[in-house]
């Protein structure tokens, strides 16, 4: 519409031009809340799969380990004679399990680190400004990951520091290490002829 039209004694020119607007408000008010309405219903889409199938099997399967840990140590101090090597055994393994974070033991969340690689790629295409970002790292790729690790390693170093100040071995459990542990854990209960039930 040009500046002249409003000037005129026609009505529906001035009808036509706020219809015109107030359609593109409400289009672009729908727009935002479709797109709103999506991300959530895909986020909780996410979560509920990634809870289901990743979070609880796994958070379930430490825990049990954790409780037949705190179990066997319990019988094994109040046997008549307890054997102090399988108790110390069963106490290394306690320990062990319970500096297992979700984050050593848990998939990567492929999905994920895809689309913060899209991400991070669009933004480095704006911004030429490549410094060589490693994409396969999720703590690369994402700011609340990466100050979720720095605390972690804070942590780890933290743990790690012994009475003369040095530090020791860095390495993180990883799934394999807790297979490990719960592979020891049946053969000290088969040993006492415990049998356990996982479901």
């Amino acid at each position: 519409m040009d500046d002249e039209a409003i000037w005129s004694n026609d009505p529906t020119i001035l009808r036509d031009s706020e219809w015109g607007k107030i359609s593109s408000d409400f289009t672009n008010a729908g727009y935002r809340e479709g797109i709103t309405a999506g991300k959530e219903s895909a986020l909780q889409e996410g979560f509920d799969d990634g809870f289901a199938q990743v979070g609880a099997p796994i958070g379930r399967e430490l825990g049990i380990l954790r409780g037949v840990c705190s179990a066997l140590l319990a019988f094994l101090s109040r046997t008549p004679s307890p054997r102090s090597e399988l108790v110390n055994q069963v106490r290394e393994i306690t320990t062990a399990l319970a500096n297992v974070r979700f984050s050593d033991i848990a998939p990567p969340d492929l999905e994920a680190i895809a689309h913060a690689r899209e991400h991070l790629e669009s933004v480095q295409a704006m911004d030429e400004d490549d410094d060589g970002a490693d994409l396969t790292d999720p703590a690369k790729l994402n700011e609340e990951i990466r100050d979720k690790r720095d605390i972690e390693g804070l942590e780890d170093l933290m743990a790690q520091m012994n009475a003369s100040g040095r530090i020791g071995d860095p390495a993180r459990p990883t799934s394999e290490d807790v297979a490990k542990y719960k592979e020891r854990l049946m053969k000290i209960t088969q040993d006492f002829g415990l049998t356990l039930q996982w479901s």
